[in-house]
């Protein structure tokens, strides 16, 4: 555990429950506690890749900005990229803009309790981001949940007028046995393996694939002790990845990979765009 990780705990009698929030890595949740019963994927080879471990929130973007390009009021924007896909179909590698800004920078902490903790990140030039802003990562511990609540705002003004921006988190949880949820529609991809704006039937797993869901979903575990976990959000985009054979990815997203481009969202300086998640045993 690093010097900059915060830990709520709270017993109830029933069980006790704690969750570790690390302010230097990205505001994330480091770990989720239950019965001495670890939820999320935080081992020492996962640690040293930002995007692989514990459960962290993206901003201003979640996913992937395509080759790390977008248009916007006219202008072209050409971000740096930190990722790079290997398209299944042979395609040559696809470098992209993933995850936003803020996933592995440091986070400032405001205020904190026994069960809350409250912290901001600047959203400013990293990766070439034009846009000024900040994000706030509030965490909340509860007997039988963490509930989180993310929120991005616009601190500029008034040229450009606003910024686009979505918003979620990227939980890696313990490898399930099983998962239920039920999507409306999936996003199709091209043949980079790179989603697009078509919505298409759902088809069987195993996926990494983007989804349009408003039902919670549950992961499934045989053992004695927190035998379900289930994520609920008011974001209507989930990411699902559980392909790893050490880790299921379930990301409630505000919006699709590529949104500035397949459907850019705009806020204003007096309209943050906020989400919440829980995640429940």
């Amino acid at each position: 555990m690093s010097e900059s990780t915060v830990t709520l705990a709270r017993d109830d009698g029933s069980h006790p429950v704690s969750v570790d929030v690390d302010l230097g890595e990205g505001g994330r949740l480091a770990q989720i506690t239950v019965d001495d019963q670890p939820l999320l994927i935080d081992d020492a080879d996962s640690r040293g890749k930002p995007s692989h471990w514990g459960a962290f929130p993206q901003a201003p973007w979640t996913n992937r900005i395509r080759n790390g390009r977008f248009r916007l009021f006219g202008v072209d924007h050409q971000l740096d990229t930190n990722h790079v896909d290997q398209p299944a179909t042979g395609s040559p590698e696809q470098h992209h803009a993933i995850h936003g800004t803020v996933y592995a920078r440091p986070w400032t902490m405001h205020s904190c309790s026994a069960t809350t903790v409250t912290a901001t990140c600047p959203i400013d030039t990293r990766l070439g981001w034009p846009y000024p802003g900040t994000a706030t990562h509030r965490v909340t511990l509860a007997a039988d949940a963490v509930h989180c609540e993310l929120s991005v705002a616009f601190d500029g003004a008034p040229d450009p007028p606003a910024m686009p921006a979505e918003i979620g988190w990227h939980p890696w949880f313990v490898k399930p046995e099983r998962l239920d949820f039920d999507p409306v529609a999936m996003y199709a991809k091209d043949d980079t393996d790179m989603f697009v704006g078509e919505l298409i039937e759902p088809t069987a797993g195993p996926w990494d694939d983007c989804f349009v869901c408003v039902e919670p979903i549950t992961l499934h575990y045989d053992r004695p002790s927190v035998s379900a976990v289930t994520i609920t959000s008011d974001c209507d985009h989930w990411i699902v990845y559980d392909k790893p054979e050490q880790a299921t990815c379930v990301e409630p997203q505000s919006g699709p990979p590529d949104a500035v481009t397949i459907r850019p969202r705009l806020i204003t300086p007096d309209q943050p765009l906020r989400r919440t998640l829980r995640i429940g045993w």
